[in-house]
C-alpha cells in the first residue's frame, strides 16, 4: 500500500506539469481552466505536490507480502486512469506540421516509470475504415470456371462458402451506363465476379494498345543507340563460349562411313555406273546471244491498245461538243475520280495555236501502271448452245399414262378435308373433314354410299391392306375407330368381324390403352374403338404394316407417348420408344424388311424392329419435315418440308439427299408413290399438285430417272392452306386429292 500511495503522489505531480505544458492556444485565449473529477478531489494536496523538486524518484521496491488480488486490481485501474490523464505531448509541433492521423501520445507508465507511446482507439465509423464494406473474395488462385453452375464462388479460409454477388440484367446495365458516366471505365473481375474501376494508368495502357502504340509510356523508340561493343576498351577479347570442342569435330562419323561403303559396294557391283569422260571439243563454240531461246511456254499476251481519240479531243471540235459555262463549273467542282472525262474540249482556230498537253506525263505514267499492275487474261469465248447444257430428258408424251385432268369432284360442305384413303381394290374412297364427318364414295361415279358422323375432328384415315378383309380406321381426339363398309360379300364380312370382334377375346394385359368392342350393327357405327391415353391429342397419321396386323399411330402430342403400335390379333398396344429426340411428325413401315422409319422435325431415323437398334439417320437439311413416303422397292424415300424442299434419298448411297427439288412456291403438305406405276406426286399450300415420273432401275450403277410431267391446279386456297393430302388409286394411274376448300377431286389420265 505504501508503494501505491507514493506512486499516486508522484503521478499527480507530473500530471500538473503536463497540464501546464499542454495548455493550448484556445485555453490561453479564453483563460479557462478545466479540471477533472480527480483534480477536484485532490486540490487539498497541491501544497504538498508543489514542495517537490520535480525530479523523478527511483522505482520503489515492491513488498511481495503486501500484495493481494484486490490491491492488484485497484493498482491496475488506477494505473490505467493515470495513463490516460497523465500525457505529455512533446512532439505536438511536429505532428501538427505533418498532419499525421492518428496522433500518438507519450505517457509515463505507472508500473515501470518509463515513457511509452499510446495511440487513440479507432472508432468503427464511416470515416475510420471500411468495416461496412463486403470482404473481398479470397478463395485463392483456383480456376473460377469450376463454379460457373453453382451459386457460390468458392470457400474462404474458414471453409465457408463465398456467395456469388447479385447481377443485374441487361436493362440494369444499360441504366447504369446512363446514370454513371464512369461506367465505361470498369472491367469485369472473374475472382470477385463484379466490375472494378480501372485506374488512370490502366486506361492509358488500353488507349495505347488501341492506337497501336507501345503500352509503356516511358518507352522512347528514337533514343540513341548504345554502342556496347564498339569503341576503345569495348572490343570483345574472349570467345563467346569457353566450352571444350566436342569429339565429333575430329572423330570420323561412323554413319558417314556406312553411307560411303554402301555407295562403294554399289559401284563394285555395277549398280552405279559413272559417266564416260568425253573428249573436249577444240572447236570454238559461238552462241547467238540476241536470238530468243525456244520455249514451250505460250507467248506473252499483247498489251491492250489505248483508246483512239474522239471528236471531242479534236483541236477544232463541233459546237455541240463544247461545254457551256454551267457544265464547265460543274466539271471543275467535281472530284477528278468522279469526272466522266478527264479533259474539257477546247476550240482553236489553227493547229499551230494548240498548246502543249499538260496531262501528257500523267497519262503516260498511268498507262505504265496499268501495264505493270493490271493482270492480263486472255478470255476465250465459247460458242455453246444453252439448250445443250440442259439434261436430256424424255418427252412427257412418251411417259404416259399419268393424270392430266379432273374427272370427278366430291364436296364436304361444312369444313375442310384433312385426310382421305383409298381401298386396296381401288373401288372406294373414304374422306374425313374437320367437322367429324366421314364419307364413303365410289371412285368410278363419285356417288356417296355411307356417311358416319363422329362428332369430333378427323385427323387421319387409313384402309387395311389385307385383301381377305375390308375395314378402315379413323383417328380422332384420343380415339381410333374401326369401320366396316357396306355392300361387301358375306364371306369377307364374316372374316372382318372375326378379326375385329372375335368370339373369344385374347387375354388382356395391363396397358394405358383400352380396346372397346361395340355391340350392334357394324354398319351404323364403329365395330371397335381404341382409347389412347389422355392428353394424346389428335391422331394426325395412321399407317399399316404390309400384312395388315400391325397399325402405327402418331398423335399431336410431343411426348414419348405420341407413337403407338397396335396389334389387331392380340389386341395389344405398346409404345416402341421410351425417349424420343424431337417431336415425331410421321412414321412408316418398310415394305419388305422389319424396318421402321421415324421422321422428327429435322431428321429421319431408320430402326430395325427385330434387333431393336438404330440403323441410320438421314439428314435432309429441312427446317421442318411435313410428309414422307417410301418407294415400293424399299430402297428410296422422299421427304417433304414446310420450307418447300423435296429431298430424294437413296438408302444404299448416302445419308445426305441424292437430289433436292424445289418446284413449289409454298409449304409441301403431302407426298405419295404410286404402288405399281413409276409415278409420285406432291401437293402444296400453293394449290397445285406436281406429277413426276420416277423410274428406279435394278442396276445399282444407274441413277433414278426423275422427270417432271404435269402441274394440276383445281383447288382453291382457303386461309393459307391448299391441297392437304393426295393418294394414288391402286392399279390405275389416277390421283385423289383433298383440299382446304372442302373438295375431294379425282384426277384421271
Amino acid at each position: 500500500m505504501a508503494v501505491t500511495g507514493l506512486g499516486k503522489v508522484r503521478n499527480k505531480r507530473k500530471q500538473e506539469e503536463v497540464e501546464e505544458v499542454e495548455k493550448g492556444p484556445f485555453a490561453g485565449a479564453v483563460d479557462l481552466e478545466m479540471h477533472s473529477e480527480d483534480e477536484a478531489e485532490d486540490e487539498d494536496q497541491k501544497g504538498d505536490d508543489a514542495s517537490d523538486d520535480g525530479d523523478v524518484d527511483e522505482f520503489p521496491e515492491i513488498d511481495a507480502a503486501s500484495d493481494s488480488d484486490e490491491e492488484s486490481d485497484e493498482e491496475e485501474e488506477d494505473a490505467d486512469d493515470l495513463d490516460e490523464e497523465d500525457t505529455l505531448d512533446e512532439n505536438s509541433d511536429a505532428d501538427s506540421d505533418l498532419h499525421i492521423f492518428p496522433k500518438s501520445k507519450k505517457v509515463v507508465s505507472n508500473i515501470t516509470g518509463q515513457t511509452k507511446v499510446v495511440y487513440p482507439e479507432i472508432e468503427p465509423d464511416y470515416d475510420s475504415d471500411s468495416s461496412t464494406e463486403d470482404d473481398p473474395n479470397r478463395v485463392g488462385n483456383i480456376p473460377m470456371h469450376w463454379y460457373d453452375d453453382l451459386p457460390h464462388l468458392g470457400y474462404n479460409i474458414n471453409g465457408k462458402k463465398v456467395l456469388r454477388p447479385a447481377k443485374g440484367d441487361e436493362l440494369d446495365r444499360f441504366l447504369q451506363t446512363v446514370e454513371d458516366p464512369n461506367s465505361w471505365t470498369t472491367a469485369f473481375d472473374k475472382n470477385t465476379q463484379m466490375d472494378k474501376p480501372l485506374s488512370a494508368e490502366e486506361l492509358d495502357i488500353i488507349r495505347r494498345l488501341q492506337a497501336g502504340e507501345n503500352p509503356d509510356a516511358e518507352y522512347d523508340p528514337y533514343e540513341p543507340t548504345i554502342e556496347w561493343f564498339t569503341g576503345k576498351g569495348k572490343e570483345e577479347v574472349m570467345p563467346l563460349s569457353s566450352a571444350p570442342e566436342p569429339k565429333r569435330r575430329w572423330l570420323p562419323s561412323k554413319w558417314e562411313k556406312q553411307k560411303i561403303m554402301k555407295i562403294v559396294r554399289a559401284i563394285r557391283q555395277g549398280r552405279i555406273v559413272g559417266s564416260k569422260p568425253t573428249a573436249a571439243d577444240k572447236k570454238q563454240q559461238f552462241y547467238a546471244i540476241w536470238n530468243e531461246p525456244p520455249s514451250n511456254q505460250p507467248p506473252p499476251l499483247p498489251a491492250p491498245k489505248p483508246k483512239l481519240p474522239t471528236n471531242s479531243e479534236s483541236y477544232n471540235p463541233p459546237e455541240e461538243y463544247l461545254p457551256t459555262e454551267e457544265e464547265r463549273k460543274q466539271w471543275e467542282n467535281t472530284d477528278p475520280e468522279d469526272r466522266e472525262r478527264d479533259y474539257l474540249p477546247h476550240k482553236y482556230p489553227a493547229l499551230r495555236l494548240v498548246p502543249a498537253y499538260d496531262q501528257f506525263i500523267k497519262q503516260r505514267f498511268n498507262r505504265q501502271l496499268d501495264l505493270y499492275l493490271a493482270p492480263r487474261i486472255q478470255r476465250v469465248k465459247l460458242n455453246v448452245d444453252p439448250n445443250s447444257l440442259l439434261p436430256k430428258l424424255p418427252s412427257p408424251n412418251s411417259l404416259r399414262p399419268f393424270p392430266n385432268y379432273k374427272s370427278l369432284q366430291f364436296m364436304h360442305t361444312k369444313a375442310r378435308v384433312r385426310c382421305l384413303s383409298i381401298s386396296p381394290d381401288g373401288a372406294w374412297v373414304a374422306s374425313g373433314d374437320e367437322s367429324g364427318v366421314i364419307s364413303l364414295w365410289e371412285v368410278n361415279v363419285g356417288r356417296e354410299v355411307k356417311r358416319w358422323n363422329l362428332g369430333s375432328k378427323v385427323g387421319a384415315i387409313e384402309w387395311c391392306p389385307r385383301l381377305d378383309a375390308c375395314f378402315l380406321v379413323a383417328g380422332t381426339e384420343e380415339r381410333l375407330h374401326f369401320f366396316i363398309p357396306p355392300n361387301i360379300s358375306p364371306a369377307m364380312l364374316t372374316t372382318t368381324q372375326s378379326i375385329l370382334a372375335p368370339a373369344t377375346l385374347p387375354p388382356t394385359t395391363q396397358s394405358l390403352i383400352k380396346w372397346i368392342s361395340t355391340s350392334g350393327a357394324a354398319e351404323d357405327g364403329p365395330i371397335l374403338t381404341i382409347e389412347l391415353p389422355s392428353a394424346s391429342g389428335l391422331s394426325r397419321q395412321l399407317t399399316w404394316h404390309r400384312k395388315g396386323d400391325y397399325l402405327a399411330s402418331v398423335s399431336s402430342s410431343e411426348t414419348q407417348g405420341s407413337v403407338w403400335m397396335h396389334q389387331i390379333s392380340r389386341r395389344h398396344s405398346q409404345a416402341p420408344f421410351k425417349k424420343i429426340k424431337g417431336a415425331v411428325q410421321m412414321v412408316l413401315f418398310h415394305p419388305t424388311k422389319p424396318h421402321f422409319f421415324v421422321a422428327t422435325q429435322r431428321y429421319v431415323r431408320l430402326y430395325n424392329l427385330a434387333e431393336q437398334k438404330l440403323l441410320k439417320t438421314l439428314m435432309p437439311g429441312i427446317k421442318w419435315i411435313s410428309s414422307m413416303d417410301i418407294h415400293p422397292s424399299g430402297d428410296h424415300i422422299i421427304v417433304g418440308g414446310y420450307d418447300r424442299k423435296l429431298c430424294w434419298f437413296d438408302l444404299e448411297l448416302s445419308e445426305k439427299p441424292y437430289k433436292v427439288l424445289r418446284y413449289h412456291s409454298r409449304a409441301i403438305r403431302s407426298l405419295h408413290f404410286h404402288p405399281t406405276y413409276p409415278l409420285f406426286a406432291s401437293s402444296s399450300d400453293d394449290g397445285s399438285i406436281q406429277i413426276f415420273h420416277a423410274r428406279v432401275y435394278s442396276d445399282l450403277m444407274t441413277d433414278p430417272l426423275i422427270v417432271p410431267l404435269k402441274i394440276l391446279r383445281g383447288h382453291d386456297i382457303q386461309e393459307g392452306l391448299g391441297v392437304l393430302q393426295i393418294k394414288w388409286v391402286n392399279k390405275q394411274p389416277w390421283l385423289v386429292s383433298a383440299g382446304a376448300d372442302g373438295s375431294v377431286s379425282l384426277w384421271c389420265s
